[in-house]
């Protein structure tokens, strides 16, 4: 069977979750452009594209690019430093080419060399500058808010000039966005998006202000502007095109070079998180994602859209609502191409104001309490360069920050990490016999790499001990590669693991609470075992025989 067979072989699944996609994208392509401070038509644009052509390219089965928060601020500041949004769609169009080359010189493992605090410190503090730049949106204000320490003043000044209508369309937009999800009677309408319903609830109330007269309707300037074109001649004018005469401009290098690199690492982790909700557990070719994301990035920029990512928001959404191929992520495309084509007057009925309120949702959840307290427990290794890296995300910008989380996160590492991740000893092939590979007292983001490779290795049917009995520190990827290994790849490759002192101390949500209980005997067997006191034969023996203290 052909790939174009297998493709239209599931649209009995894949329709109705690219409609739930495209219900869910449709508000976000909107709110993103807003927050970007690019024009709302951009984020639809590149909706499309993302769904349309890298949809078709990607590998992945069910991740599903577009415009994504994690941009916002780079897009911003650069649409702030270029001067025109014609010279910024240069910065994205070459965005692309340098993916594309990545894509080519087979990188898609870059991401496994940036510790995950740092990039959760890079996504909170992304979360924070789109959670204060949307308050004045909220309130109604025109106060301009700007970057950096100026923001606090920029939000100060904006609750002396507010408007009773937004800010009442802003709360029950939230109360919508955060009680859909919780009132129990509403469950059986979870594939309804709660920013859609949002959305429509947003419109109807503004619609019965302004048919009955009061003085609380929100006017057209708080309203979504988008073009409506009558014919193809005035669609064709709304695409802006770069203006390639700025190409030598070195701004614009800087600009392309930085999305490039986020926007790969944030669609490298996406695709990693997508796997891993994938039923099916497929598994994507980083590299061909590179490619597919770098050809979007350059369609985008010369239609005049905004830089993409694929993006865990709609990736969620279309697991949760059953996809099976990625025809899922074309069908969500096509219809934000029919809805622009279509129903343009009806958007322009959304008000500012329910955006607004989607956007601060997404900044709160990008940094939520949750996610310091979490890397609060890890210790100061794992929460110092987090912070650090929010806190310079925040009041320098994005470059700067994930740049100082990572020196502080390579300075803690040097400090502590003084012995070789691991030990790996194979003791020859033949039948029963073991694999052991032993941590080091400390094993950092940076030995990651170096681990999977090996464990990738391990050949069909082994048996293989990871001993953690003298490590006192694993970091957060090491533990997530090693639970992944055992539960997925180990299972496929019919390879017999065994997990012997992991600690409760570094247990992923308690996922790793097994791993614990480690009979006091099968200590004893690693100790002599490493001592020489007792035969390979015996020790091959009473591992396999003690199999059940974990499995």
């Amino acid at each position: 069977m052909t790939k174009k067979n297998n493709l239209f072989a599931t649209l009995k699944s894949d329709v109705p979750s690219g409609l739930v996609v495209f219900l869910v994208a449709l508000p976000l392509c909107l709110g993103i452009a807003m927050a970007s401070g690019a024009p709302l038509f951009s984020g639809i644009i590149t909706g499309i594209v993302g769904g349309i052509i890298v949809g078709a390219l990607s590998q992945s089965h069910i991740s599903v690019s577009g415009p994504a928060a994690g941009l916002t601020a780079i897009v911003l500041v650069a649409l702030q430093d270029l001067g025109a949004f014609e010279i910024f769609l240069v910065a994205v169009v070459l965005s692309g080419v340098i993916q594309l080359a990545l894509g080519f010189m087979r990188a898609g493992s870059i991401s496994n060399y940036i510790p995950s605090n740092v990039i959760t410190g890079m996504l909170a503090g992304i979360g924070v500058i789109i959670f204060l730049k949307q308050i004045p949106v909220a309130l109604g204000s025109d106060a301009e808010v700007g970057s950096g320490f100026a923001i606090f003043s920029g939000i100060a000044a904006s609750f002396t000039d507010v408007q009773v209508g937004v800010i009442l369309v802003t709360a029950i937009s939230l109360s919508i966005l955060i009680g859909w999800d919780k009132v129990p009677a509403l469950k059986r309408l979870k594939l309804v998006p709660s920013a859609l319903v949002a959305v429509v609830v947003g419109v109807l109330i503004n619609q019965v202000l302004i048919m009955s007269g009061s003085p609380l309707a929100i006017g057209e300037k708080y309203l979504v502007s988008l073009p409506v074109p009558e014919s193809i001649e005035d669609f064709k004018n709304l695409i802006t095109l770069p203006q390639f005469s700025s190409i030598s401009n070195p701004e614009v290098w800087i600009v392309a070079i930085t999305i490039a690199v986020v926007a790969s690492i944030e669609t490298l982790l996406c695709v990693e998180a997508a796997d891993r909700m994938d039923p099916m557990k497929r598994v994507t070719n980083t590299n061909i994602e590179l490619k597919a994301q770098g050809v979007g990035n350059i369609v985008s920029g010369l239609l005049g859209g905004l830089p993409m990512t694929s993006v865990v928001v709609r990736t969620t959404a279309n697991v949760n609502s059953g996809a099976k191929s990625k025809m899922s992520a074309i069908i969500h495309g096509i219809f934000l191409l029919i809805s622009v084509l279509s129903i343009p007057v009806i958007l322009n009925k959304i008000p500012l104001a329910t955006l607004a309120a989607i956007l601060l949702m997404i900044g709160y959840k990008l940094a939520k309490p949750a996610t310091f307290k979490y890397y609060w427990n890890q210790g100061k290794y794992q929460f110092v360069p987090f912070v650090a890296t929010l806190s310079a995300v925040v009041f320098l910008d994005l470059l700067k920050g994930v740049a100082l989380g990572i020196v502080i996160s390579v300075f803690f590492v040097l400090r502590g990490n003084a012995k070789r991740s691991y030990y790996f000893n194979k003791e020859g092939y033949q039948d029963g016999d073991v694999i052991h590979v032993d941590l080091a007292q400390e094993v950092s983001f940076l030995n990651k790499a170096a681990i999977k490779q090996t464990l990738n290795h391990i050949p069909k049917g082994a048996n293989v001990v990871i001993d953690a009995s003298d490590t006192v520190y694993v970091a957060h990827d090491v533990l997530e590669l090693i639970k992944e290994f055992k539960e997925i790849q180990a299972q496929e490759k019919e390879i017999n693991v065994k997990l012997v002192g992991f600690k409760k101390a570094y247990n992923i949500e308690n996922d790793l609470d097994e791993y614990n209980h480690v009979s006091t005997e099968h200590k004893k067997i690693l100790t002599y075992r490493k001592n020489g006191k007792t035969s390979h034969k015996e020790v091959i023996t009473e591992l396999i025989n003690d199999n059940n203290h974990i499995n």
